[in-house]
């Protein structure tokens, strides 16, 4: 099955965040505190996906104050932080909301997004994700991870389902025909 047929059945997608939502550094405050940097074109991929139907969940192995205050802002559908396994969590998840692998996707960028990848019915990585993963996603983005892969993802998938037009259409204040 290619990657536009996979695109289809999507109806949950997942995201770990560094990495993907931001490009990998870490930044510490001088009280010790974790700051991030989010880019806000990724933000709205998100909320398009969610405003079309397709639950939006963030499963990361990092837990901070700014990853729950980005996941409010956004949200999402399900912020799961500080996870060991993601797997065990997508399957929970999914089985909670009666969905199939093969209607989950998820988009990560390391060896320890593998196996959830692997497992998923639609992967996707950014452009810049460890070589392992490149090598075994259905979509890598053009864009690397924290500038606009995740919008680039979430509007390649929109417009592989036959919805992105229907967002536009709605964005410019009129209905698509």
């Amino acid at each position: 099955m290619n990657a536009q047929a996979k695109a289809r059945a999507v109806r949950l997608m997942g995201f770990d965040i560094d990495g993907v939502m931001t490009d990998g550094r870490l930044y510490y405050g001088p009280d010790g505190e974790t700051l991030k940097v989010f880019h806000s074109r990724d933000g709205h991929g998100l909320k398009l996906l969610m405003r079309a139907g397709i639950v939006v969940v963030v499963i990361s192995g990092r837990r901070s104050a700014a990853l729950e205050a980005r996941c409010a802002e956004l949200g999402v559908h399900e912020c799961h932080l500080g996870v060991e396994d993601k797997l065990a969590t997508l399957q929970t998840i999914l089985a909670r909301r009666n969905l199939t692998r093969q209607q989950a996707g998820y988009m990560g960028d390391d060896i320890v997004d593998l196996e959830i990848l692997c497992q998923c019915g639609f992967s996707a990585a950014p452009a810049d994700a460890h070589p392992e993963v490149c090598a075994r996603v259905d979509y890598r983005a053009a864009l690397p991870g924290g500038h606009g892969a995740v919008r680039e993802v979430c509007d390649w998938l929109l417009k592989t389902q036959n919805r992105y037009q229907q967002l536009v259409q709605e964005a410019l204040g009129s209905a698509a025909p």
